[in-house]
């Protein structure tokens, strides 16, 4: 064209935004300018949806608000909307804001875009204050208005103030009126699990939807409801074609059941209906199926069988070699991620932490490594990375490192303190595992099992037997929580080891199955401590009935009968576990000496001296 108007550019920069060319969008803006050519407020609106929809574009975006001040376009309802959006987009939520609170008029596209921006920071009040206000400006919320509010709902698990906004949702005729609405109700429901609001809120929809099944087969599945889910799912293809949430969400199912039967059913109708070719969702739940259900050959292969490694796949194969116990591999990957420059995030670093707390190879190095590297990509205060760095210190017997990093954390969780609660005592420091406890407690958060159980181990390794029993029976009595099998073996060591023997006794065979073989060689090697022959010849008879072929089972009672003077009845056990060829697991000990690890059960006579030295 010899000439080109406003129009024309404003053709070409949304045109090529829309294509996924936002460079080449941006360069004919640019011309524009340099032209002497005026941007009208759509040339305006367009820019800064391109500069939102992209990684990178942020400075950008700046510099045309800059002009739109410039211009003095800044009062303009269309364009101050349009800085809205993009500011909320690119996560500067805070100039966002305000933006919308100076702006003197606002319309319902305005009041849309901040009820998805609180939305998505999760901060539901502030979404009501927001849903209120705007109300009173006059301005009546339309589908999606109440899809954000919904969301918003679904996201916090706020069920009650779910309900109430599905009660003025009828009043109001949007539930019927509006099929995203009546989606976004499915979808609340079933991040709620509740069952039977879900089905309700599907069965009203009249027109057959594929976002509605999917939610509702999500739920049953989320819920462990097999059969349920397979019947939605079966009765789906009746009338369309399943999407991916399905798929995931099944088998997400085969995963936490073990099934690989019905995961390799899931995995057979994937394949035929093409969802393997191209959607990561899908891809990302196939390696974690398989490593889930220990077949981590399969998912080995389905990793393989992906084109393009993204994070989320790189982050299902870590965390299935994890899941099996491969953390040599979890390491090796993530190496692997970083030489190929494959985006890390705080799973990658999650993982990989984990895996070197619980690896013989692992060294303070690695760990630190590990967490400079999350430092610099901006993940040191995420919570779950935070929680494997305090655990991966703590196993290095670096208990300062893992108090420091804890310490660091802004707002720590009920996971946090139960984190550094287990550093803690892991490295036999009970009174300090009290004192966080406490803390925990003073801060208004509800331990749960596992914090329980980190608390008992600390005050079983410090002998605290007195803080250890109110601990114990404050689980039930003040905090409604039943001791599983692990919480009453805890308590059976601490009263072993305290020389309360008969308590010990009497509290193992009040424990779920009667104590298994962790309580009863726990008390039997109190007995021989404390020479208590009565409490244990029973402890004796009970673990050899409880597991009787277990080597370790016989050692441990030959040993209590020689202790005892019945060195005829010992080798009379030790004979016993020969004859049922029975074979000891040799232990082994790693030791790192000046970087190398030693396994010392390896180690021959001669260079016993030599590592001592270096020591």
């Amino acid at each position: 064209m010899s000439m080109c108007d406003v129009v024309t550019y404003n053709l070409m920069v949304s045109g090529l935004g829309k294509y996924g060319i936002p460079k080449q969008a941006l360069y004919y803006y640019y011309e524009m300018v340099s032209l002497g050519i005026k941007e009208s407020p759509s040339t305006f609106s367009s820019v800064l949806s391109i500069c939102s929809s992209q990684d990178g574009f942020l400075r950008q975006g700046i510099q045309v608000h800059c002009r739109i001040i410039k211009l003095g376009c800044g009062s303009n309802l269309f364009i101050r909307t349009s800085l809205v959006g993009f500011y909320m987009q690119m996560g500067c939520f805070d100039l966002g804001f305000s933006l919308f609170d100076e702006m003197p008029e606002r319309n319902l596209a305005t009041w849309n875009l901040v009820l998805r921006g609180f939305c998505e920071l999760g901060r539901f009040h502030e979404l009501l204050r927001v849903y209120h206000e705007m109300k009173l400006d006059g301005v009546h919320p339309n589908g999606l208005s109440f899809c954000y509010l919904i969301r918003g709902c679904r996201n916090e698990k706020f069920f009650y103030e779910g309900k109430q906004l599905h009660c003025h949702i009828i009043k109001v005729g949007w539930a019927r009126s509006n099929i995203f609405v009546a989606n976004a109700l499915v979808d609340f429901y079933s991040a709620c699990k509740s069952l039977n609001d879900a089905r309700k809120s599907f069965e009203s929809i009249k027109v057959e939807d594929v976002i509605s099944w999917n939610s509702i087969v999500s739920v049953y599945a989320d819920c462990g409801l097999l059969f349920e889910a397979v019947e939605l799912f079966y009765l789906m293809q009746f009338w369309g074609k399943p999407s991916i949430r399905s798929f995931v969400a099944l088998l997400h199912l085969s995963s936490l059941n073990g099934n690989i039967l019905f995961g390799k059913q899931i995995h057979c109708c994937v394949l035929k209906m093409g969802f393997d070719i191209g959607s990561f969702h899908v891809q990302s739940a196939l390696i974690d199926m398989y490593g889930k259900c220990r077949y981590i050959e399969s998912s080995v292969s389905a990793f393989e069988s992906v084109p393009k490694k993204t994070t989320q796949i790189c982050n299902s194969l870590m965390t299935s070699l994890l899941h099996c116990g491969i953390v040599y591999d979890v390491v090796e990957m993530y190496g692997l991620m970083v030489d190929e420059g494959i985006g890390l995030d705080e799973v990658t670093f999650s993982t990989t932490l984990k895996a070197l707390s619980v690896s013989e190879f692992a060294s303070m190095d690695s760990c630190r490594l590990v967490h400079c590297c999350a430092m610099k990509l901006g993940f040191g205060s995420d919570i779950a990375v935070s929680c494997s760095l305090i655990d991966a210190y703590s196993r290095c017997g670096h208990v300062q490192l893992s108090k420091k990093v804890f310490e660091q954390l802004p707002s720590p969780n009920v996971i946090c303190f139960t984190s550094i609660i287990n550093g803690l005592a892991q490295n036999g420091l009970g009174r300090e595992c009290l004192q966080t406890f406490e803390a925990m407690i003073r801060k208004g958060l509800e331990p749960d099992k596992v914090t329980f159980l980190c608390v008992l181990t600390g005050c079983s390794h410090s002998g605290l037997f007195e803080e250890g029993r109110l601990i114990f029976y404050s689980m039930k009595a003040q905090y409604g929580i039943c001791p599983a099998k692990e919480h009453f073996s805890c308590m059976v060591d601490i009263l072993g080891r305290a020389g309360l023997l008969d308590e010990a006794e009497e509290l193992t065979q009040k424990a779920p199955g009667r104590g298994d073989c962790v309580m009863w060689t726990s008390l039997l090697r109190s007995c021989r401590i404390y020479r208590n022959e009565i409490v244990g010849r029973r402890a004796a008879k009970a673990l050899l009935e409880l597991d009787p072929e277990d080597f370790s089972v016989y050692l441990q009672v030959s040993n209590f009968y020689s202790d005892i003077g019945e060195y005829e009845s010992s080798m009379h056990i030790r004979e016993l576990a020969i004859a049922r060829k029975l074979t000891r697991e040799i232990g082994r000990s790693f030791i790192e000496v000046n970087n190398p690890h030693i396994d010392w059960s390896s180690v021959q006579n001669k260079k016993t001296e030599d590592i001592r030295h270096r020591l």
